[in-house]
């Protein structure tokens, strides 16, 4: 499956059925080879991607990412199953471990403190999992929410690459070196077209705060040299920067291209909106674009 260098990450919740697919299709306008939706507490992600899937012809269609605790092994492997064959391939199934609080305070499952065992069991499991539908020429790539060196190996061994969200280019570089060459590398970056540094750091840490304290996030931002002060209070505009590509349309380029040039196959950009607000900011798609490239 042809996967283009970049595409887009947003969360769809906030739009009606017609508006998110309307939105899917300006994505693929704009020539975007992917689109990305997370799992959390909104929409289920694979009937939603059905839905985009039927109203769209060339977008690649992912999580970003499934939770593997919101269903078993067998239901996770029939999605994918039918996903990739509903859209004839154009689909990329990232699946991670999620976070805590999510999975026991949400869900009331017990969270493994060994992810990457869980995980290798997981993918154990689906790989023996009975399927007896209709499946695709070739099934769209797995690819695992991998932040730390023992995930990293594990989306390189039993997948077919990693999907890290939440980092800068400096994890790229280091996810690159341990994945090797040949795995898919596809990390999300946070965008916001905005050239004032006061506003911009206040909206790049409205979108940061839901992450900021969580523990997986902050072990891999650690082994990279970031240190407990940086996560203190909202957060020190050293970790701002790092995370949130923020600036005129060159500043954010330039992000993205450092990205690719640390060993990215793919960047899928969020788009921060500069006054805080729950949508995708599409100007900044918009002057992104591929298409315009």
């Amino acid at each position: 499956m042809p996967l283009g260098r970049l595409g887009v990450w947003t969360f769809l919740d906030g739009m009606r059925a017609h508006d998110a697919l309307n939105f899917a299709r300006r994505v693929e306008a704009w020539d975007y080879s992917a689109l990305w939706i997370p799992e959390a507490v909104g929409r289920e992600p694979f009937a939603l991607l059905g839905h985009l899937a039927a109203g769209t012809a060339q977008l690649t269609l992912c999580t970003g990412i499934a939770n593997i605790y919101a269903r078993d092994a067998v239901t996770m492997h029939q999605a994918h199953k039918t996903l990739s064959e509903m859209t004839d391939g154009r689909f990329i199934l990232g699946m991670g471990v999620s976070h805590s609080h999510l999975v026991a305070g949400v869900r009331g499952h017990d969270y493994s403190p060994k992810p990457v065992t869980t995980m290798r069991n997981y993918l154990e499991a689906m790989e023996k999992a009975l399927y007896l539908g209709p499946s695709a020429e070739q099934d769209g790539p797995i690819l695992l929410a991998a932040l730390r060196k023992n995930m990293l190996r594990l989306a390189a061994e039993r997948a077919q690459g990693a999907h890290p969200y939440f980092v800068p280019p400096e994890h790229t570089a280091r996810a690159r070196e341990i994945l090797g060459p040949d795995a898919l590398l596809c990390p999300e970056q946070k965008v916001l077209l905005c050239t004032d540094p006061s506003k911009a750091r206040a909206a790049a840490r409205a979108a940061m705060k839901i992450y900021l304290g969580l523990p997986n996030y902050q072990n891999a931002l650690k082994w990279l040299g970031f240190e407990d002060s940086d996560f203190a209070g909202e957060g020190s505009d050293r970790l701002v920067d790092a995370i949130v590509a923020w600036g005129d349309e060159d500043a954010i380029r330039e992000r993205i291209q450092q990205h690719w040039d640390a060993g990215a196959n793919h960047v899928c950009i969020q788009p921060v909106h500069p006054e805080g607000l729950p949508i995708p900011h599409e100007e900044v798609l918009e002057l992104l674009a591929p298409a315009e490239d």
